[in-house]
């Protein structure tokens, strides 16, 4: 026996219900009546000369793709953009769009007849020749044969403007849907490069750089970019992040006419036509390959000689104030090399050593990748005796490793003055030793005096030149008198 659930179970049930009618509602496309639009003929679904022209839907103007089927007055339903349409190939979709985009949007009943006709002729050319009575193979002859009845006094306009749209529509192409974008780094200068664009010829877009500019209007972004264009652009070494090597990206934003239509329905009736929004698509891509930054380092020494050697402080920095870096963090190692040169004499500065010198030593420094610019020591081997000595300090392109060389601009050389004060030092020669002067030996036979004591000056004011003279005199007269004293005992003794 079967019971009805309980009135707490119908209610969940109800809701439910509900939500799925509203919500097919909200899904089904909207229908609206179709209304005249422009063109000549009879507006009715069946007629003797019927509707050459357009119908009205909204603010579009739609167009017959079911030549022979009733003209669609009744309620039409608009199915927005799409591809698939009774069978039609993407040829017949582009060039159906092409024209009822170009030219279907008219109050011109010419013009709008002309697309009717040729909308018809490319869905389906025998329907469209015979549906009302014309036995022949001629569009032209066809067109007349129902106009004369309709608007005779516009049947060659039409014949001629349909025949003109047919083979527009003819000529466009199926668009290809995407492409690409490329980028290229000058090898001499990461800072420029181009990027270029490959896309259907009947597509138009933007493009927009991150980390450069393009060259000609230094902005980022440019418009109404279409297959073949190709753009400098300039990536400055701002872009880098603290000097490491750095990106550049673009993407482009494209359109083309789409291989579609945007479909509205009839039950029992026409289906027709209006314009289908361009496809869209979008495009990107980046540097193949980091662009290094590029930096002109430079040196400044202070030179000295101890213990027998050529001795520098070498500062080593970028001339424009950024170090690069490799992309772990690391600064990137720069090579410096050094010839010293000896002269006999002070050398006058120059800017290039002069040609009848040879270096009698080198020297060499690598910075630290973990320090960077700085002020590194580096001496020489001892130095072979006196002289003047001088150092010339280079960085060149050429005599860095593999991984530096990018980061220095092509054919780089910074090279120092020659003998720069702060880069010349003197080992000067050792004094001369003295020779002793030996003393004359003394005279034969002569005697020796005993040493005499240096006298003190007299009060008389006699000046220390002049005792040794007055302590010979002294000696002379003390000899003298004891000569005298040894004569006078004698006679004294003789006379007792």
């Amino acid at each position: 026996m079967h019971h009805p659930p309980p009135p707490t179970r119908r209610i969940p049930a109800a809701l439910v219900l509900l939500t799925v009618l509203v919500g097919t509602l909200v899904a089904a496309p909207a229908a609206q009546a179709a209304d005249r639009g422009t063109g000549f003929g009879t507006w009715a679904p069946l007629s003797r000369t019927g509707w050459h022209g357009s119908m009205r839907v909204g603010d579009t103007h739609t167009y017959c793709i079911h030549p022979g089927l009733p003209v669609a007055t009744d309620a039409t339903t608009d199915h927005g953009t799409s591809s698939d349409v009774n069978g039609l190939t993407p040829q017949q979709l582009v060039s159906i769009n092409h024209l009822v985009t170009t030219y279907g949007q008219t109050d011109d009943p010419v013009q709008a007849a002309s697309v009717a006709w040729a909308v018809k002729a490319i869905v389906d050319r025998p329907t469209t020749l015979h549906s009302w009575g014309y036995e022949g193979d001629d569009l032209a002859g066809a067109i007349d044969y129902i106009m004369r009845r309709a608007s005779p006094e516009n049947s060659r306009a039409i014949q001629e403007r349909t025949a003109q749209y047919l083979a527009e529509a003819e000529a466009v192409q199926v668009p290809r849907i995407g492409g690409s974008l490329a980028l290229t780094t000058d090898a001499d200068d990461p800072t420029h490069g181009s990027v270029s664009v490959d896309v259907d010829p009947d597509a138009t877009g933007t493009l927009q750089l991150e980390n450069a500019i393009f060259t000609d209007t230094g902005t980022t972004a440019r418009e109404n970019v279409h297959v073949g264009d190709t753009y400098a652009i300039t990536a400055p070494a701002s872009a880098s992040d603290d000097g490491r090597p750095y990106v550049v990206h673009v993407t482009g934003s494209f359109a083309v006419h789409a291989a579609a239509v945007r479909l509205f329905t009839t039950p029992g009736q026409q289906e027709s036509a209006g314009p289908a929004e361009p496809t869209r698509f979008e495009l990107s891509t980046q540097d193949a390959t980091p662009r290094p930054v590029r930096f002109s380092p430079r040196i400044e020494t202070t030179a000295r000689i101890a213990a027998g050697r050529f001795i520098d402080e070498v500062t080593v920095s970028p001339q424009d104030g950024v170090w690069p870096r490799r992309s772990d963090g690391s600064f990137v190692s720069v090579t410096a090399t050094a010839d010293v040169y000896r002269t006999g004499a002070w050398p006058a500065e120059a800017d290039e050593v002069p040609g009848n010198l040879t270096p009698l030593a080198h020297l060499s420094l690598t910075t630290d990748p973990s320090v960077g610019a700085g002020t590194y020591t580096v001496q020489s081997p001892e130095l072979p005796g006196p002289g003047v000595y001088t150092a010339v300090w280079r960085i060149e392109r050429d005599a860095q490793e593999s991984a530096t060389a990018p980061h220095l601009p092509v054919g780089y050389r910074w090279t120092e003055r020659f003998a720069s004060p702060s880069q010349t030092e003197q080992v000067a020669p050792p004094a001369p030793t003295a020779t002793p002067v030996p003393a004359p030996p003394p005279a034969a036979g002569a005697p020796v005096p005993p040493p005499a004591a240096i006298a003190s000056l007299a009060a008389t004011g006699s000046s220390a030149a002049a005792v040794p003279a007055l302590a010979g005199t002294a000696m002379t007269v003390a000899g003298l008198g004891a000569v005298l004293w040894a004569v006078a005992r004698r006679r004294r003794t003789l006379r007792i």
